[in-house]
């Protein structure tokens, strides 16, 4: 397995993450007939907050990254306590390799830690959703394009409620 890290994200790792959502999400997005390579690029543009996002590094290269933001709901101040993690992609030669898991399992501890439920959604039929499957989430709601997935917090410690340094 690869020596992997995370480190916080800049906003001149946009492309460098755009493209590889490119590459990562092409063929689901082909099989339900959604695949447009400028728009899946452009969606990452218009998303990306380098403030809840990390990018990951393999072997000391950029290998992919991960997002967990805040979710944000004004009339659902119990929303404060949640998070939505996006933007989870890594290179295909790094796949199958662990790392993944491991980034996933380093951000749910820390979430846990404080008590705090994660949500994300996964595309129809990705073989990722077995990925978060082995780490909790469960089914919310799906339609034709997504499923809706989420995680309650295991473990809660007294740092419930309170918004973690290093998220």
């Amino acid at each position: 397995m690869a020596d992997w890290g995370l480190r916080p994200a800049s906003a001149r790792d946009v492309e460098a993450v755009a493209a590889l959502r490119a590459v990562v999400l092409r063929a689901d997005l082909e099989r339900l007939g959604r695949y447009d390579e400028r728009r899946v690029r452009q969606r990452l543009r218009d998303g990306f907050d380098p403030a809840h996002t990390w990018v990951i590094e393999a072997d000391d290269a950029f290998a992919g990254c991960v997002a967990l933001r805040p979710a944000e709901d004004s009339r659902r101040p119990q929303r404060r306590q949640e998070r939505w993690l996006e933007h989870f992609y890594l290179a295909p030669h790094l796949q199958g390799r662990g790392i993944g898991s491991d980034v996933l399992r380093e951000l749910l501890e820390r979430c846990d830690r404080d008590g705090v439920r994660v949500r994300l959604n996964v595309l129809q039929g990705s073989p990722a959703r077995r990925l978060y499957e082995r780490h909790g989430f469960t089914v919310g709601t799906e339609d034709a394009v997504d499923v809706f997935m989420v995680r309650e917090p295991n473990g809660a410690s007294g740092a419930k409620g309170q918004e973690s340094q290093s998220l």
